[in-house]
């Protein structure tokens, strides 16, 4: 099941959560999700964060999919993102966290400041948003973070810059995955989902 949610700051975010539970109830455990470039139509809704949704409540976990506020190239929409999981982490016992696209860089940028975090995983991410919002620099913070990081990629993506990701990921050790895919993953949603979702749970303390 599923509830609206409004993220309390600044800025205007609001978010879906998607319940485990079959009568609502909500689990010990939950993925904040962070959507693709605003801009370009990306939101809560997006089918890639949907199915990722779908496979942590088959898995037992919850997942809260937002909304950015008014656009600010990156900057705001971290703001968001931390916001988001300092939600989660006043009422869930673990949060993990995951981004698709934009959202993917949002993600493991907001992930260095938040040792809390049970585990990050990061959808086609692109290399930087701007100077400080750079996907890069942040899996060279993460590299001694002791939370787990995946890097998920499609092989045959022409839209994000996302080689100089995987490429530091591998050089850190950290866990990459690559689908043949294009950048919008056509066909292959439950892919994603299953790559996304059979990392996160387990760190996330489900089955």
């Amino acid at each position: 099941m599923s509830e609206p949610v409004l993220v309390p700051g600044g800025r205007d975010v609001r978010a879906t959560l998607d319940t485990a539970g079959s009568d609502g109830s909500r689990s010990d455990a939950v993925v904040v999700a962070c959507p693709p470039h605003p801009r370009y139509g990306g939101h809560r809704g997006d089918e890639r964060l949907v199915a990722v949704g779908d496979a942590l409540a088959d898995r037992g976990v919850d997942c809260l999919r937002f909304d950015y506020g008014a656009y600010d190239e990156g900057y705001g929409e971290c703001t968001d993102a931390d916001r988001s999981v300092g939600w989660a982490l006043d009422r869930y016992d673990r949060v993990g966290l995951f981004g698709y696209s934009f959202g993917g860089t949002i993600a493991l940028v907001t992930a260095g400041s938040r040792p809390e975090l049970a585990g990050v995983c990061a959808l086609a991410p692109t290399a930087r948003l701007n100077p400080d919002v750079d996907a890069v620099a942040a899996l060279d913070d993460l590299s001694a973070w002791e939370g787990p990081v995946r890097v998920v990629y499609a092989t045959r993506d022409s839209t994000a810059d996302w080689e100089p990701v995987v490429e530091r990921a591998r050089e850190r050790s950290l866990d990459v995955v690559g689908i043949d895919s294009d950048h919008f993953f056509v066909g292959r949603t439950d892919d994603v989902a299953g790559a996304v979702a059979d990392f996160l749970a387990p760190r996330l303390g489900a089955d």
